[in-house]
């Protein structure tokens, strides 16, 4: 059931859905809804990425004339929970696992631009249903900021200068779908892996870059009783999926047992067990990038 839509910073929650002719405590999986907490196409399947991601910078194209940005019309829409609005590139590089080791976090509302000097499309605001909103840096050009989109998947906005504070990432995740594998990465260098479960036939777990947006308290027992992480990504397909969730984030949960890991039996989220997710909670903060490819060139050294 969603949460009440009265309880302050919570606008829509997390629903459960179940499986044709199953109960559905025992085979349904979850996407993160509309409540945290404060504090394109897609790509070909065949990707396979480098392992063990070092860190370094974003590239930065040498000293240029910085383009001017246009003004923003008041009545452009507000980047929220609820699906990105369109005209934003894709992002080339979704597939690279280099860790994305600084992050924007808005000071005040700032307009969100196609390209350097390009049409603004929206505007961010510092906060997205109550919670601090902090997107990785995934590229720098002519003096504007690109960075990750939330509530869309593999698409990037370009910031011209101020209105916002870098701050520092020192973590990743990067999820190997053939694998069902869960690796946490900290300044370049694997720290743990765990198998996960990941999205069933037709609800696929996204491909490519996005990023943790914020954490939620779990509404349902099946989750084990640990907060979940709600993600910038959204199902690739939002018809595949029940239509209780319709409108929801992936997202990165437990269940209540084990069972299922290692299995396609969810509807896009990333499920690993309680211990798993009581550490990523504890050490990753959200803004940090997630990456999830097929599989990489070579096992992870935690593997």
């Amino acid at each position: 059931m969603p949460f009440d839509r009265k309880t302050p910073y919570r606008r829509r929650g997390v629903w459960v859905a179940a499986a044709i002719g199953v109960p559905a405590l025992l085979v349904t999986a979850l996407l993160v809804g509309q409540a945290l907490t404060p504090s394109s196409t897609a790509p070909d399947d065949s990707n396979v990425v480098a392992a063990d991601p070092t860190p370094s910078s974003v590239d930065q194209s040498p000293e240029e004339s910085i383009p001017p940005a246009a003004p923003a019309p008041d009545g452009l829409p507000v980047v929220d929970y609820d699906a990105a609005p369109g005209g934003f590139p894709a992002d080339p590089n979704t597939m690279d696992v280099t860790p994305l080791s600084d992050g924007v976090h808005p000071t005040r509302r700032i307009a969100a631009y196609d390209a350097p000097g390009g049409r603004p499309r929206a505007f961010l605001e510092p906060t997205i249903s109550g919670v601090e909103l902090t997107m990785p840096i995934a590229q720098r050009r002519a003096g504007w900021t690109a960075v990750l989109l939330p509530s869309a998947n593999r698409r990037l906005v370009w910031l011209p200068p101020g209105g916002f504070e870098t701050v520092p990432l020192r973590d990743q995740i990067v999820v190997e779908r053939k694998v069902h594998r869960l690796t946490w990465y900290r300044a370049g260098k694997a720290v743990r892996s765990w198998k996960v479960s990941l999205g069933q036939s037709g609800q696929e777990t996204p491909l490519g870059r996005t990023f943790i947006l914020g954490r939620t308290p779990p509404p349902e027992e099946v989750y084990g009783g640990v907060d979940i992480y709600a993600l910038g990504s959204v199902p690739d397909d939002p018809e595949s999926v029940p239509s209780g969730l319709r409108g929801a984030h992936i997202g990165v949960h437990t269940w209540y047992h084990d069972g299922e890991l290692g299995e396609n039996t969810t509807n896009g989220c990333i499920r690993l067990t309680r211990s798993g997710q009581r550490e990523l909670l504890a050490e990753v903060r959200p803004g940090s990038s997630v990456v999830v490819v097929d599989q990489l060139a070579a096992p992870p050294p935690t593997a």
